[in-house]
């Protein structure tokens, strides 16, 4: 399993969802776009634009725009939130295995650990996620994978392999010098390094199966609320007709 399958795994067992247009969200509009035109936009959580012709709105309908524009605000960074968790769990278990050989804060270990860095960086601008700024463009939930696939799942496995690579580098150093040291240090340091590449792998395959079971309820959650926030917009949709032609969240039924 790649370090991307735990968060796709996630997701894609739980969400069976489409998000029909694009989304940007920042702190005082939401739009819903279309081919790169802004169809819908919420200003505020009750003043409504469609086609940037502003909606008079009675009080009621004020209520459904507020459920539904708060409901977006909180489940659309989730998806955001979901996506960089999975990938963090794969590269925290591979950071983890370099920091436990090479020894933590080792010149290996904070190189790798700069390379992830600016790794998790690059996946949070993929969304254009700058402080309460998102972007997400229209999907399939169910193919959760073609988020961060391609060039990203690309450079996380040539990067595992180069710290794969500096493990082995170190330690073949250190036998080196244990065998200048005794006859028989270059066994025993195998016999320690095997030793303790078990434990690490034990150790870190416990950690790694609970935290992908703790994303398992987090996207099980997420697309629980988000079916209900497709219940919402619907019921927008019969409050304001003009919406109709706009409806984001899509469940398959």
């Amino acid at each position: 399993m790649t370090v991307l399958a735990i968060g796709q795994q996630a997701m894609a067992q739980q969400c069976s969802v489409n998000l029909n247009y694009g989304v940007i969200i920042d702190p005082k509009h939401i739009r819903i776009i279309e081919q790169g035109q802004t169809k819908v936009q919420i200003n505020t959580t009750t003043q409504l634009f469609i086609k940037g012709r502003e909606q008079n709105l009675s009080n009621e309908q004020r209520v459904l725009l507020e459920q539904f524009s708060s409901g977006i605000r909180q489940q659309i960074p989730e998806i955001v939130s979901i996506a960089i968790e999975g990938v963090e769990i794969g590269l925290k278990a591979v950071n983890e295995v370099v920091a436990g050989l090479t020894g933590e804060n080792s010149a290996s270990q904070q190189k790798v650990q700069a390379k992830f860095d600016e790794m998790k960086w690059r996946i949070r601008a993929r969304f254009n996620q700058s402080a309460n700024n998102y972007y997400i463009a229209p999907q399939d939930l169910n193919d959760f994978d073609e988020m961060l696939t391609g060039e990203f799942e690309q450079e996380i496995e040539a990067m595992i392999s180069t710290s794969l690579g500096t493990i082995l580098e170190a330690v073949g150093q250190s036998m080196l010098k244990d065998g200048e040291a005794s006859e028989y240090g270059g066994e025993t340091r195998i016999t320690t390094f095997d030793n303790r590449l078990t434990s690490l792998s034990k150790g870190l395959e416990l950690e790694v199966t609970e935290r992908a079971k703790a994303l398992d309820k987090k996207a099980a959650r997420f697309c629980l609320e988000l079916r209900q926030l497709e219940t919402i917009e619907t019921e927008l949709h019969q409050a304001i007709p003009a919406l109709r032609d706009y409806n984001l969240i899509e469940t398959p039924h």
